[in-house]
């Protein structure tokens, strides 16, 4: 049965617009952006395939050009639409914190660093450089890693900061298990990268690890 042949209410567009997009689940998120199916099979069965295939939204997100391409109802445009949307999803939250204080808006610069770290398949360590107000620099992305870790390099983090001419920086890395607690291991390089930016007087702010849809702040834990 085609979607136009469901009842209204169930359509996922007309619920999303009845509902805004929160009442939506993954497979009827995923079926608006993919518009149609495949012959037998409705956008919604589809959809609920995909997921099923990536083993859910996140390592869809994070799929590979080929691997995405070769899945059923994908290819090449629907690529570059999905990777469009993420990107200016990225942008709209980079923006919003760029003429603001991070501080002052912990929700959102934790946002913005779990859009671009929580679909990774691998360990990703980044840093957001702050100027003397705290106001977004630049957001680079330092070092990647398996999925057990990365290696990270204090030197090439302060050599960063002079670059940038930042006064601050926020960490942040991925912990591609989903789960967002922090590590001993994050404590301690934690406390490395806070004693050799302090040689050149940039303060860490915080150390954000990304779960899946989850965060942990080590200054709210006390640890920093």
């Amino acid at each position: 049965m085609s979607i136009r042949d469901w009842p209204a209410g169930e359509r996922p567009r007309e619920k999303l617009l009845r509902l805004g997009p929160g009442a939506l689940s993954d497979a009827e998120l995923l079926a608006i952006f993919l518009r149609t199916g495949v012959r037998g099979r409705s956008a919604i069965d589809l959809a609920r395939d995909l997921i099923g295939r990536f083993g859910g939204l996140r390592p869809l997100l994070a799929a590979s050009r080929e691997r995405f391409c070769a899945a059923p109802g994908l290819g090449d445009a629907k690529y570059c639409q999905l990777q469009a949307v993420v990107e200016m999803a990225q942008r709209c939250l980079k923006e919003e914190l760029a003429d603001h204080d991070v501080l002052a808006s912990p929700r959102q610069t934790r946002d913005y660093l779990g859009l671009r770290l929580q679909s990774r398949l691998q360990e990703v360590f980044a840093c957001l450089f702050l100027d003397n107000r705290h106001r977004v620099i630049a957001f680079e992305e330092l070092f990647h890693g398996t999925i057990d870790g990365a290696s990270v390099h204090p030197r090439e983090v302060v050599r960063r900061a002079l670059h940038h001419n930042a006064a601050a920086v926020i960490l942040a890395h991925n912990h591609p298990s989903g789960v967002a607690e922090p590590s001993r291991a994050d404590e301690r390089i934690t406390q490395r990268l806070k004693e050799a930016l302090a040689l050149i007087d940039v303060r860490v702010l915080d150390h954000i690890v990304i779960g899946h849809r989850q965060s942990v702040s080590l200054a709210e834990r006390g640890l920093l």
